[in-house]
């Protein structure tokens, strides 16, 4: 059985062509000519079963023949806010991990002791398409550009809020045992952690203080677990 081929087309219902960079992929790698079926993606929780009816160099048209809405695999919005590492390939993988695991929306943040406060957001986008692509998702998360730590802090006041940090000097609890199968937001920092004073200033706007568990952990593999963690409270 041929497997099904995916493609990412936002406003897939109303439109009847592929995106160039899609359209290439589907014409000069896979080769789909006239008459051949692929599946495609809103990443707003519909696939649609399409038919091509005209491939050229740079351009694949479509005919949709079928609308298939998906049901979500967990109830809220899952968002993980993060400083970037100074390898950008670790934030790369984080963002392909954990939309293969299932979230909703990717913040970054610039704190103090941030290594990198530059990022190219269209290649987290592109990779966070991929993965959705893979991984049969049918919600793109949302990729959020740098954004000051305390303009962050100040900008969300509501809903389950946790900061996960390793000062001892601050009491924790363990984020798994709090999440309560909703929506959350967790905040992960840099390699040198947040500061003590970010930490502060969160807790007193409203933010839970967390921990991930007894393991120190990369930058990357903490997001990741916070989105594993959120993830697994849905269930």
């Amino acid at each position: 059985m041929k497997e099904e081929r995916y493609f990412y087309v936002p406003n897939a219902a109303v439109a009847n062509e592929l995106p160039e960079e899609e359209a290439q992929h589907a014409v000069r790698v896979l080769r789909l000519k006239e008459g051949d079926e692929m599946m495609l993606m809103d990443g707003e929780g519909t696939f649609y079963r399409a038919e091509v009816t005209m491939a050229g160099n740079k351009h694949c048209f479509y005919a949709i023949k079928e609308s298939l809405p998906q049901e979500r695999a967990w109830q809220g919005h899952l968002h993980l806010a993060i400083a970037p590492t100074k390898m950008m390939e670790r934030m790369e993988w984080l963002a392909e991990k954990a939309t293969e695991v299932g979230f909703d929306e990717l913040s970054l943040l610039d704190c103090r002791f941030s290594e990198r406060r530059v990022v190219k957001e269209q290649r987290l986008e592109k990779i966070v398409v991929s993965a959705m692509k893979q991984s049969r998702k049918a919600w793109k998360p949302v990729v959020n550009g740098m954004q000051d730590f305390k303009t962050f802090i100040a900008s969300h006041t509501e809903g389950p809020r946790y900061i996960a940090h390793c000062y001892e000097e601050v009491p924790r609890v363990n984020l798994f045992n709090e999440l309560k199968g909703e929506s959350a937001l967790v905040l992960v920092g840099p390699e040198g952690d947040f500061s003590i004073d970010e930490v502060q200033m969160a807790v007193k706007a409203g933010f839970v203080s967390v921990d991930l568990g007894k393991s120190r952990l990369r930058t990357e593999t903490a997001g990741l677990a916070a989105v594993m963690m959120m993830q697994l409270s849905q269930q």
